[in-house]
């Protein structure tokens, strides 16, 4: 009997590992909220519609009277370049992004947009949205 419960322990403890090991992101990656929710909160307040369908089949996140705006995590600067230039270019409107910054630590990516859309000048506009936890920080 003792065999068989040490036996159960060791594989469930070795399953948990193995979970852990294999599926660590999902585990890992909290968000104080979907992107879904920045949208639409920013958007709205801009008086934008939150995801236009192009006529490509492509979805822009924000689309204001102005801007073909992209929404993103900070770690995702990069992406976010390349996606709003996109939109841009099929909506015929300024390129946008809101780069969206969840901690303190997410200020790098901020700088790391900026300096790179300043080096290339890059006709991007760019905001911020924080969420209350980094906002008692900045």
């Amino acid at each position: 009997m003792v065999r068989i419960l040490l036996k159960y322990k060791t594989v469930k403890l070795g399953l948990i590992l193995i979970m852990i090991f294999i599926f660590p992101a999902p585990l890992l990656a909290r968000r104080d909220h979907p992107e879904k929710w920045y949208q639409q909160k920013w958007c709205e307040a801009q008086k934008g519609q939150v995801e236009v369908v192009l006529p490509d089949g492509t979805r822009c996140d924000c689309v204001t009277d102005t801007h073909a705006i992209e929404f993103d995590f900070g770690n995702n600067w990069a992406e976010a370049i390349g996606q709003s230039a996109y939109y841009s270019l099929q909506t015929d409107k300024k390129a946008g992004i809101v780069l969206i910054l969840e901690s303190i630590k997410d200020r790098k990516y901020w700088i790391r947009l900026n300096t790179t859309i300043e080096h290339f000048n890059l006709p991007i506009d760019i905001w911020s949205v924080c969420s209350a936890a980094y906002s008692k920080y900045k």
